[in-house]
């Protein structure tokens, strides 16, 4: 049975931090991202919950700091209305930032249409586009009649779970189709930085991160044929290509699969023929199909029940 996976966020210095990524090789645990800083580096990694305390001793030695990150392995999607200042301010891009601290990886969409009662209204792309995330939270305004009755119908299609966020204080029951409202953050002309504006994003921080804690428990009720950052591990070590990726998170880890940036006609073939120690191959545990996403490559991995085994 493979061990239970913590995911940690380690920050330090740049200097012998590869002591940290051996050991963690050692023990069975995966690096998921690397990001480097001047004179500091940010690792965030799943290490066997046994093993933690190892890495933990290793990093105080040097003068490091590690901190568990609940939303690590995630792919949030931030839905602000529109693109128009009005509907896009410092808030939302704070939405962004901060779950990015509990280790997810954000992505910032847009809507075309979520301007005026009457034409509130999502893209059949724009619903594709969130569906391939394990999340959305949606950034809404400060008016409580807006969200109430006319913001839900961007909601509508929307398959993965649906955080909303806003300025009223209202309950998750008088927002149709969301899963969980957080108040308090509304649409303001500035970052949020007072301690009430901090308090309320870790507020959503915690709901997030109970909405992928459930998500979780139900992915273990069927265990997924191969672990995802298995996968990622074997693209980087079977498809050199991908270190010539200059986007952020070449590989984007999620709960239930991964999207690699990578062009789908080129390389799709490549993503599937990959090859485990076990001799079974990504195309027999997983989907593969074009992303909406700049023709990216999404990964979405089989349950037990389907394939029959888990490697």
């Amino acid at each position: 049975m493979p061990a239970v996976l913590e995911p940690y966020i380690y920050e330090g210095g740049i200097h012998k931090h590869t002591l940290i990524t051996e050991l963690l090789e050692d023990l069975g645990g995966y690096l998921i991202q690397k990001v480097p800083a001047a004179t500091e580096v940010m690792l965030t990694m799943l290490i066997p919950r046994d093993d933690v305390h190892l890495i933990e001793d290793l990093g105080k030695k040097l003068l490091g700091n590690l901190t568990k990150a609940p939303l690590t392995g995630t792919e949030i999607a931030v839905v602000s209305p529109t693109l128009a200042s009005h509907h896009l301010p410092h808030s939302a891009c704070d939405i962004a930032e901060y779950l990015r601290r509990d280790g997810a990886n954000t992505n910032m969409i847009g809507l075309a249409r979520g301007m005026g009662r009457r034409v509130a209204l999502s893209a059949d792309y724009e619903r594709k586009l969130i569906n391939e995330h394990d999340l959305a939270v949606f950034a809404f305004g400060t008016f409580s009649d807006c969200i109430r009755n006319k913001k839900p119908k961007l909601l509508e299609g929307i398959r993965v779970p649906k955080v909303v966020t806003g300025g009223p204080d209202l309950k998750t029951e008088d927002v149709a189709n969301a899963d969980v409202y957080v108040g308090n953050i509304g649409r303001v002309a500035h970052r949020l930085r007072r301690s009430e504006e901090l308090n309320s994003l870790d507020n959503m921080n915690r709901k997030v991160g109970e909405v992928v804690e459930r998500m979780r428990e139900e992915i273990a009720k069927d265990p997924l044929a191969v672990l995802p950052p298995r996968v990622m591990k074997e693209i980087h070590e079977q498809i050199p290509q991908i270190e010539y990726v200059l986007s952020p998170a070449p590989i984007t880890l999620q709960l239930d699969g991964l999207r690699v940036k990578l062009p789908y006609g080129e390389f799709h073939e490549s993503i599937g023929n990959l090859e485990f120690d076990e001799g079974i191959r990504l195309s027999q545990l997983s989907r593969i199909t074009p992303s909406k996403m700049k023709n990216y490559i999404l990964v979405k991995i089989k349950r037990e029940s389907e394939v029959g085994f888990v490697i």
